[in-house]
C-alpha cells in the first residue's frame, strides 16, 4: 500500500507543480471566495480562531485568504512542529508582525511562543494542506504524519471543534485513495471549482 500512496503523491505533486502561474493566482482569489462562503454560512460568533497554513511545492495559495481573513478581523494561528517531539503541531497566532523562523523543511513558522500557542479544541477552523484527496473525502498528506498525529488526540472524542477544512486544487482528486488506520477523514474540502461536503 505504501508503494501506491508513494506513486499518488508523486503524480499528484508533479500536476499541482505544472500549474501555471495565472492558474495558481486565479486558484487562489477563488480559495478566497470559496472559504468565505463558508465562513459566511457559520452562524456562530462572528470572529473566528482559525488556523491555517503557509503553501509549498505548489500547494493552492493560502496568501489572499490570510489578508482576507485579517481584514475581517479573525484570529490566525500557523503551525508549529513540536520542539520536543518533533512528529506533532501546535497552532500559534499568526500576526503581521510575528517574528518568523524557517523549520527544518525551509517552510516559514512562527518563533515558539508559549503564550501564543491555542489548544486545538479552541480553534473554529483548522484548514489543512493535502497532497491528494478522494470521494469519501480521504485525505492523503506529504508523508511526515504531522496532522493525523496531532488529530490522534481528539480521536477519543465526539469534538466539535475544530472545523477540520482541507483546501487542494482540483486536480488534486482521485477516485479513492488506499487509507491506513491513522488517517484522519474529512467533511469539508474546498477548492477553486467547489466545496465538497460529506
Amino acid at each position: 500500500m505504501s508503494n501506491k500512496r508513494t506513486h499518488i503523491r508523486q503524480s499528484i505533486r508533479q500536476l499541482r507543480n505544472n500549474l501555471s502561474k495565472k492558474q495558481q493566482e486565479k486558484a487562489a482569489a477563488q480559495l478566497k471566495l470559496n472559504f468565505t462562503q463558508q465562513l459566511n454560512s457559520d452562524k456562530t460568533a462572528s470572529q473566528k480562531h482559525i488556523a491555517i497554513y503557509f503553501s509549498n511545492d505548489g500547494e493552492l495559495d493560502t496568501s489572499l485568504l490570510i489578508n482576507e481573513l485579517w481584514q475581517q478581523g479573525h484570529t490566525l494561528y500557523l503551525p508549529v512542529i513540536h520542539p520536543f517531539n518533533g512528529a506533532t503541531l501546535l497552532f500559534q497566532r499568526y500576526e503581521k508582525n510575528s517574528p518568523m523562523r524557517a523549520n527544518r523543511y525551509g517552510i516559514l513558522e512562527p518563533k515558539l511562543n508559549c503564550s501564543q500557542i491555542c489548544p486545538l479544541t479552541d480553534l473554529d477552523y483548522l484548514l489543512m494542506p493535502l497532497v491528494a484527496f478522494d470521494n469519501q473525502g480521504n485525505r492523503l498528506g506529504m508523508g511526515g504524519g504531522f496532522y493525523d498525529k496531532t488529530l490522534a488526540q481528539l480521536h477519543a472524542y465526539n469534538w466539535q471543534k475544530p472545523q477540520l477544512i482541507g483546501l487542494a486544487h482540483s486536480c488534486q482528486k482521485v477516485d479513492a485513495l488506499p487509507i491506513e488506520s491513522w488517517d484522519v477523514p474529512l467533511k469539508t474540502i474546498i477548492t477553486p471549482d467547489k466545496i465538497y461536503h460529506w
